[in-house]
């Protein structure tokens, strides 16, 4: 459906996965070679919109239940998807990988990573000494070698060697960020306690699963462990949920400290101006720039990266000044020792000073966060060419200055430049700033967005700022809030110290977060040797500790304000996921039985009115409680019905050729089907109700067709079978390639003697049989086509249903307290379908539905 973007006529925009879909790949098979296509678990939420929340967690009733089923691996052709007509007709989007472009474009590309990528760390000196001496102040020029020393090799070790050339690489196929490391660990382990994974999904070429080998032992045994761990699973949802509340608190604090150092520069300048006046033109520039936000990533990276280009040269520049005129020995930081003597001489005071030492690398995270703005080879070449030999010239000049003055170091950036270039570079600075500030705000928008689709946060409106690029987004409630904090955040810590350890606060919490992700992905996926494995984390997990020790200390004197605000975000989170959880775990057992359908007949018990309703639900397998609902409180249903289900994977984009799944639910008098799209988290829908329509009939045409080919090609002679699952068959493609269409979405099996209307790959299913079909089926055909395009002549109608959830009486407080109140308040106040759909009223039927959990 429809999604509010900046313009009024988006097309819709749609990834292809980096493997073509039409290669052949391993899949499962069972012993009588029936290709594996159990469709089960989720779905997600009953409005067909870009920015919904993820799916709720599954129950043991949608659980596969392979253990007693003997598979094997073979190789088969490409999948034929019974949506392909749809698919095909929705354009698709360049992806971010840049191939192809000319130089010209690739200099825009190289601005736009300037002012989108790398704005933070590069107005780290603005700070960094000054933080770091306030704690520990200088006794001699060994001090500031020692420190200088310290402030190099955490720009090596922690941005260049961690980020730069480790963890970028485990991005999610261009995807980067927390919640993109757990995404990919869900894709290669059911760990994740929302049911993203389906048996078809690991089909879906973006999956990049490997064939079981032996190489593969000690990843299949680890990966066994947490699928079985139920502590596990919730640990790893419980450190991914903390790291993306420090992103977000990052994108409040990260303004604070980069305005407020920039601005502070007036007061070298400009005897006149104090802590008050600074505050206020802070205040100003902040609501500025969250103010231009809604303009995109592009035109804002576009128009500012030039700007941070000019930036980066000064800070080389400066420091090449300050090296020749005032001490050219500071060259001797590169030696490591220095930092021993600089602990040895200083003690406690060096351990207070990590804080500010740590405040050299933050922007780190943010080059892997904003990742899906550009590509990795770009951001590394960027980084390692121009960004780090800049920032290590500034840093250097920064030390050779403070070898003759010791005392000007609260603000020795600004003090440190020449006399007749101060103005200048006092306006390229406070640019700069405002242009870190977007830095961790466009990150926190692409966490927000991903927690938001794998349902860890409440739906909000995004708004996509590009056409020609995924990923570019803007959410104004988030940008509005951020500012506000922001605000607050300065008015109420006025000292840069004190910003600065809260800023420590929350850009160690984000990294340690990461380590211990990007550790699960080189032991599951990656399948490295375990020596490596562990000298990553032995390194970059005790250096982070050591630094968040440091600052832990401080956290009394006004950080703890940031600790707060992360709190409140990951109960946020934590409580929309609970809530979700139990409200699809409810769904899921009040469930319409295949059986009361039987007994209702083909008129359902009601009057059969000629149209097509259109009715979304979250589950991918069943008949949703909420269509009782329907047939109890409408006088007449639609004569078609089709079930639409939204579900996103954990991949960052679906192939336009495996998108969708569309299958047929109860015999064909019925004429009840499903549809179930499938979205990457990178995915964007743009479409306006008309062209939905018109291709969902076009391609429900085109599945029915395939549907009387696969009868024709039958050679058994058994009786057509209208239930799902009992296709069978294969087509020949143009390239010889032979492919199997026996897909089940929905079948019946019987499990401890309860009926459960659902798919599965190892039950036996129980066929529906249908009346004696024609015995001419081309006129069988025409006549369900026929009937098809007279129910779209006369109307089609979107059936939403609203389920919302109590607690029940005999349940514990805090569950009321949290289901009753705090996720009640969180639905009604998160964004609803109907917002999001660009429908007629006159088309739209809602009926409301409260579960008890």
């Amino acid at each position: 459906m429809a999604e509010e973007g900046e313009s009024e006529r988006a097309e819709a925009v749609v990834a292809m996965g980096s493997m073509d879909s039409s290669e052949s790949r391993w899949v499962f098979q069972d012993d009588d070679d029936s290709e594996i296509e159990g469709e089960e678990g989720d779905g997600d939420e009953d409005e067909d919109e870009e920015d919904e929340d993820g799916t709720p967690p599954r129950t043991a009733l949608d659980s596969d239940d392979d253990g007693n089923a003997a598979h094997r691996l073979i190789r088969t052709g490409p999948r034929i998807d019974s949506f392909d007509v749809e698919a095909l007709e929705v354009p698709g989007a360049p992806r971010n990988d840049y191939e192809g472009i000319s130089v010209g474009r690739r200099i825009v590309i190289a601005c736009q990573i300037l002012g989108v990528v790398f704005g933070d760390v590069g107005t780290s000196p603005l700070y960094a000494f000054s933080v770091m001496f306030t704690k520990a102040p200088i006794n001699g020029n060994e001090d500031v070698i020692g420190a200088l020393s310290l402030v190099l090799y955490t720009l090596i070790i922690i941005p260049l060697v961690k980020y730069v050339l480790i963890v970028l690489w485990a991005n999610d196929d261009g995807e980067g960020g927390t919640f993109a490391l757990y995404s990919l660990i869900c894709r290669h382990a059911k760990v994740s306690l929302l049911p993203n994974q389906l048996p078809s999904d690991a089909r879906i070429s973006s999956f990049r699963l490997k064939v079981p080998s032996a190489e593969l032992e000690r990843s299949l045994k680890i990966k066994e462990r947490l699928e079985n761990s139920l502590t596990l699973k919730r640990l790893l949802l419980i450190l991914v949920l903390t790291g993306t509340s420090m992103v977000i608190a990052d994108g409040v604090v990260t303004p604070a400290m980069s305005v407020v150092s920039a601005v502070g520069g007036l007061k070298v300048g400009v005897a006149a101006i104090g802590e008050a006046e600074v505050m206020t033109i802070s205040v100003a520039f902040l609501v500025v720039l969250f103010s231009v936000q809604k303009f995109g990533t592009s035109k804002v990276g576009l128009a500012v990266g030039p700007a941070l280009f000019i930036w980066f040269c000064s800070l080389a520049g400066i420091g090449i000044y300050n090296i020749i005129k005032y001490d050219t020995s500071v060259f001797r930081a590169f030696n490591p020792i220095h930092i021993y003597f600089f602990f040895k001489r200083n003690t406690s005071k060096a351990w207070y000073a990590l804080g500010g030492c740590l405040l050299c690398a933050t922007g780190s995270e943010a080059m892997f966060a904003d990742l899906c703005y550009f590509s990795v080879r770009s951001v590394q070449l960027t980084f390692v060419f121009l960004v780090l030999p800049c920032l290590m010239l500034g840093y250097m000049g920064q030390a050779a200055y403070l070898m003759d003055n010791h005392s000007n170091y609260e603000q020795v950036f600004f003090s440190s430049i020449p006399s007749g270039a101060f103005w200048p570079i006092l306006i390229i600075a406070n640019v700069a700033a405002l242009i870190a500030s977007r830095t961790m705000t466009t990150a926190t928008f692409s966490c927000i967005k991903q927690s938001t689709v794998l349902g860890c946060f409440p739906r909000l409106k995004i708004i996509h700022t590009s056409r020609k690029f995924m990923g570019q987004i803007y959410i104004p409630a988030i940008n509005w809030f951020l500012m506000v904090a922001c605000v607050i955040l300065v008015c109420s810590i006025s000292s840069i110290t004190e910003i600065g350890n809260a800023y420590g606060i929350v850009e160690l919490g984000v990294m340690m977060m990461t380590t211990v992700l990007v550790t699960i992905v080189m032991l599951l996926i990656w399948q490295i040797n375990i020596i490596i494995v562990l000298s990553f984390v032995v390194i970059f997990l005790g250096l982070e500790l050591t630094f968040f020790s440091s600052v832990l200390w401080s956290v009394g004197d006004g950080s703890w304000i940031i600790l707060v605000f992360a709190v409140v975000m990951f109960l946020v989170m934590y409580i929309w996921n609970y809530g979700s959880k139990l409200k699809y775990e409810t769904e899921v057992k009040q469930k319409m039985s295949m059986d009361l359908l039987r007994e209702l007949g083909s008129d359902l018990g009601t009057v059969r009115a000629p149209g097509i309703g259109l009715l979304y639900n979250e589950l991918v397998k069943g008949i949703p409680a909420i269509f009782g609902h329907f047939l109890t409180t409408l006088p007449a249903i639609h004569s078609m019905i089709i079930f639409v289900c939204i579900k996103y994977v954990p991949v960052p984009v679906v192939p336009q050729s495996e998108r969708f799944l569309f299958r047929r639910v109860c015999p064909k008098s019925y004429h009840i089907f499903r549809c179930i799209a499938r979205y990457g988290y990178k995915d964007v829908r743009k479409e306006n109700h008309q062209a939905f329509e018109q291709l969902l009939i076009e391609s429900l045409e085109k599945f029915i067709r395939r549907e009387a080919q696969e009868r024709s090609l039958e050679s058994d002679g058994d009786e057509d079978m209208d239930s799902e699952g009992d296709n069978c068959g294969a087509i020949i493609a143009p390239n010889g390639s032979l492919y199997s269409l026996n897909a089940p979405l929905l079948a019946e099996y019987t499990q401890d003697g309860n009926t459960i209307s659902e798919a599965s790959t190892s039950d036996e299913v129980r066929p529906v049989v249908e009346a004696a079909p024609s015995s001419d089926p081309e006129q069988s055909l025409e006549r369900e086509l026929s009937f098809i395009r007279k129910a779209k002549e006369s109307g089609v109608v979107y059936l939403l249903g609203h389920g919302d959830i109590r607690a029940r009486k005999d349940s514990w407080f805090i569950k009321k307290l949290i289901i009753n109140y705090f996720y009640a308040f969180l639905r009604k106040n998160c964004r609803r379908g109907i917002a999001n759909l660009s429908v007629p009223h006159s088309h739209l039927m809602q009926v409301g539905m409260t579960y008890m959990v």
